[in-house]
């Protein structure tokens, strides 16, 4: 097995660095836009837009690092990777922005900016993009050290893609089945506790958890992939413990019978439901 190409790998990252840059660009560019051409009916930024790119984002710089991995890396893991990661930024983009078209901006967002002082655009800026271009960045190092990876895929690497795929399918199906409930007017105001949401109150972000668990264990069968740890444990803290789960949760809390859905189903990780 050939050495990890240290050098070729540090040379790449300022390319990806930029190419998270000009995501961010492109995407203040589109929130701005959206309320200067009418899109945002009080002629304000969407910058919820965000959310929508948060997938894609992935994609660019996994794009990227496959393109300048190319005779460095192990032909094979770079395929999986870029092959995974562009299955789920972009499944993950497309559910997002279809749900966004004609709304308004998100209620999170709105909360968030409440605090701004100045230009709403620029502590936009300091406050949305900049925080998430930097986890961006530092969670998909995971991919980028898995495209310069020499080692050969063995069974890690089976089982990372089975941890992927179970992801998927929690985070993709349970999106689904949310869409669906939501759909039916007769549901408004109610809890959904039915299908994968009957095993946790969140499989669209336990799936997402699962998704780059998977990734991490591709990348970790090679040295130096395994010291990409705190990536996917920084993904996974977010979205339990940070912006996805907690915020949520709040969120829902009014609701009739929220309350019983939370002491009979669990927080995160799929489990039969408890008898009350």
């Amino acid at each position: 097995m050939s050495p990890f190409p240290l050098e070729a790998f540090l040379t790449s990252l300022p390319w990806a660095g930029l190419g998270v840059v000009l995501v961010l660009a492109v995407t203040y560019a589109a929130a701005v836009g959206a309320g200067s051409v009418g899109a945002d009916p009080r002629g304000q930024a969407r910058h919820s837009v965000m959310d929508v790119v948060w997938g894609p984002g992935f994609v660019v710089i996994a794009v990227i690092s496959f393109i300048l991995s190319a005779g460095e890396g192990d032909g094979g893991r770079r395929v999986l990777l870029l092959a995974l990661t562009g299955v789920w930024g972009i499944r993950l983009g497309t559910h997002i922005g279809r749900r966004a078209l004609g709304g308004h901006e998100d209620p999170r967002y709105v909360e968030l900016l409440k605090g701004a002082r100045g230009s709403r655009n620029a502590f936009a800026l300091r406050r949305v993009y900049l925080p998430q271009g930097l986890v961006m960045f530092f969670v998909s190092l995971t991919i980028q050290v898995g495209m310069f990876a020499t080692g050969p895929l063995g069974w890690i690497a089976v089982a990372g893609l089975a941890v992927w795929l179970t992801g998927f399918i929690f985070e993709s199906v349970g999106d689904l089945q949310l869409e669906r409930f939501k759909s039916d007017p007769a549901r408004r105001g109610t809890v959904l506790n039915t299908g994968l949401w009957r095993y946790t109150r969140h499989p669209n972000y336990f799936g997402d958890a699962a998704v780059w668990t998977g990734l991490f264990l591709i990348t970790a069968e090679s040295w130096p992939g395994v010291l990409t740890i705190l990536s996917p444990a920084l993904m996974i803290w977010t979205l339990a413990g940070k912006t996805g789960k907690p915020l949520t949760e709040r969120a829902m809390s009014g609701r009739p019978g929220y309350r019983e859905y939370v002491q009979s189903t669990s927080g995160f990780f799929p489990w039969p439901p408890r008898r009350h």
